[in-house]
């Protein structure tokens, strides 16, 4: 049986947003995401196409990524414009839509030009458009961000449920990390929360994390992205980008790197689905496991080179 959205209203709403004469003509599954499943709607009289985001219930992400996308407008055609919601029991105890939402909470949005591609034949191509479109977005005017939430006060925070070998070091590090000049972040910035057409990135997706925040939030988070995708080459291409566009270097992004790994040292395993729908299914969870091991190695290591090398200026020269 071919599973459908639980929303019906959602369903009706998109239609109604069409037209008066607007009927559903298709509704497809969109691959990638575990937080919440997405639809492409289809209307006919007159073609529309529209995304449905449907989340759990008592989810609440539904509720803040409408705000989230109310704030940006668009973002000068980089996110998705909101359309509707439901948000179930968002931030004034009542349903968007007039009711409950038992069955979850839902978004509707514009459709960005393009689909999510992960398996693009040119990595370093594709690292350099990361990068510089990360960089417009980080160059955001913060006078058009009023009301959007510090990175720091949202559920979880970003030092939350840091583990591994990393953690010690970026806990020490926490304060320094967090005196970054705040940007608006995207806070989930990897390969899969873009859109691409004829291989080039149109748009971003997926707001419910968007805030104030640390521009090494969202560098670090897509660099370890694409070293498990690809390379360190890859990487690299992509600091060298965003650092190119936003015209100046990322502050102390080895540590930035090091609070990454860290902060997904528990969880990298789970991402498999992610990158198994959309066409990386050779990156099972030994072989997550196995990168995100050797990328921590290597941070760190590259860590206590840095540490010897200062250690090393302050030595009193030979005589």
């Amino acid at each position: 049986m071919c599973e459908l959205p639980r929303s019906a209203a959602a369903v009706v709403r998109a239609a109604e947003l069409a037209g008066p004469n607007a009927t559903v003509q298709a509704m497809r599954a969109l691959a990638g995401g575990t937080h919440a499943r997405t639809w492409l709607i289809r209307t006919a009289d007159p073609v529309i196409e529209v995304i449905l985001r449907e989340f759990p219930p008592g989810d609440g992400s539904a509720s803040y990524e409408a705000r989230v996308l109310t704030i940006l407008d668009g973002l000068d055609g980089l996110a998705p414009r909101l359309l509707a919601s439901d948000a179930g029991t968002s931030d004034t105890g009542t349903s968007d839509m007039g009711g409950t939402a038992s069955g979850g909470s839902w978004v509707l949005i514009s459709r960005l030009p393009g689909t999510a591609d992960i398996t693009l034949g040119q990595p370093l191509t594709s690292a350099r458009q990361l990068g510089s479109t990360l960089a417009r977005i980080h160059a955001t005017s913060l006078n058009r961000l009023t009301g959007l939430q510090s990175v720091y006060d949202r559920p979880g925070g970003s030092f939350a449920a840091i583990s591994g070998p990393a953690a010690s070091l970026v806990a020490a590090s926490r304060e320094l990390l967090a005196s970054a000049p705040g940007v608006l972040t995207h806070h989930d910035f990897w390969s899969g929360n873009v859109v691409w057409a004829d291989g080039v990135l149109t748009g971003v997706v997926d707001w419910s994390g968007g805030a104030i925040g640390s521009p090494g939030l969202d560098a670090a988070w897509c660099r370890l992205d694409l070293y498990l995708l690809h390379d360190e080459r890859a990487a690299d291409v992509f600091l060298d980008s965003y650092e190119a566009a936003s015209g100046s270097a990322l502050p102390d992004p080895l540590l930035w790197d090091l609070w990454a790994v860290a902060r997904s040292h528990q969880d990298v395993e789970t991402w498999v689905p992610n990158y198994r729908d959309l066409g990386r299914g050779d990156l099972t969870a030994g072989e997550l496991r196995n990168r995100h091991t050797a990328w921590t190695e290597r941070l760190l290591a590259r860590w206590t080179e840095r540490l010897l090398a200062r250690w090393t200026e302050r030595l009193p020269a030979n005589r």
